[in-house]
């Protein structure tokens, strides 16, 4: 009789409900917290990613919260823990320790090390740092001194010492990537690249001022502001001795291209591009540059896509690091519930963008 009072105050079956119900069969964990669901034969209730043995179809029910669940005398599944913090939760846990690792350590721990800190093997460690954050961790490591060798570099350290205070163990390796790592040889970057030829200009197009720069392999920046000035100044500080030079007749026909990609970013207009970027970003912005015009994607699919799943945020930083306004169209990425996120050039122009391609 008991049983039987239980199972009248549930609710209907799950196959009243696809979704969830593909999400069960799936062990779909972007679904724990949104639902559990109950078996009735065993009296206990499970998140959607729960790895305990399939019940029958009729046996489950599906309840919005845990409360909801337990108000019909369901107890929490000891091998999920629905009401805890969740197998995805500990692991994104274990990979910001590792990163905090990495960040704070002089020199870039190696695999073993942060395995053992985490408590795992080094291969496991190794497939789940990549599974949420895209990258490996040398990858990720390198990146981080990457960054702290620029900054090193522009406070005015040599670049034997910058090297060395950027975790780098040796000149012989960072040398031989030193142009992928900073775009150009270490001591161009100290002097402001001055052997670098860059041409810019600056038009007007609907959606204010467009900076438009160049190297000698491409199109490197196409910058939307309110401020023209400011947008060259920008340019300029980031490569205060390169050959900068002006307008001329050949660069005013691509800025008339890249204007014309603006007021039409569905339209054929291809562009030389200098893409320039962490493995990581370049592989973000060729899955945008494969998108079609007129469709948009979450931060999700995107990670789908790229054979990252888990790496949603490190999609959105990739996207906020994209200095090619609608050559690389991070503006057809929006949130989970369609709303328009943040747009490194503003929300009212993203939206401006979708609304001429139909999205």
């Amino acid at each position: 009789m008991a049983q039987a009072g239980v199972m009248a105050e549930m609710t209907d079956p799950v196959t009243n409900d696809a979704a969830r119900w593909t999400a069960i069969a799936e062990r779909d964990e972007s679904a724990d917290g949104t639902f559990v669901y109950g078996v009735v034969t065993t009296g206990v209730y499970c998140r959607p990613s729960c790895g305990s043995r399939r019940a029958r179809l009729a046996n489950i029910r599906l309840f919005d919260t845990p409360t909801d669940a337990e108000v019909t005398g369901l107890r929490p599944c000891r091998r999920c823990d629905p009401t805890g913090p969740g197998r995805r939760a500990r692991r994104v846990e274990l990979v910001a320790r590792a990163c905090t690792a990495i960040t704070e350590s002089e020199e870039a721990p190696d695999l073993r090390s942060l395995a053992a800190e985490a408590g795992l093997s080094p291969s496991h460690f190794h497939r789940l740092f990549r599974a949420e954050t895209g990258i490996t961790p040398k990858a990720y490591a390198v990146a981080h001194r990457s960054g702290r060798l620029r900054q090193a570099l522009d406070d005015g350290l040599s670049v034997t010492d910058a090297v060395y205070a950027a975790g780098f163990g040796s000149n012989g390796p960072f040398y031989a990537s030193s142009n992928q790592r900073l775009g150009m040889t270490p001591s161009q970057f100290c002097d402001g690249a001055p052997d670098v030829g860059m041409r810019f200009a600056v038009a007007q197009c609907s959606l204010g001022a467009v900076l438009v720069a160049a190297s000698e392999l491409g199109v490197c920046a196409i910058e939307f502001g309110d401020d023209p000035d400011r947008l060259v100044r920008s340019l300029q500080d980031r490569f205060h001795a390169a050959r900068m030079v002006g307008d001329d007749a050949d660069f005013a026909q691509l800025v008339a291209r890249v204007v014309a990609l603006v007021e039409d970013p569905g339209g054929d207009h291809p562009l030389p591009l200098h893409i320039r970027g962490t493995a990581f970003q370049e592989r973000v912005w060729q899955a945008l540059r494969d998108l079609p015009a007129g469709t948009t994607v979450t931060y999700a699919e995107v990670a789908a896509r790229i054979g990252a799943p888990r790496s949603m945020r490190a999609v959105a930083g990739a996207c906020a690091a994209n200095h090619l306004a609608v050559a690389i169209p991070c503006h057809r990425v929006i949130r989970t519930d369609g709303s328009l996120s943040g747009y490194r050039w503003g929300v009212d122009r993203k939206r401006a963008l979708l609304d001429r391609e139909g999205a």
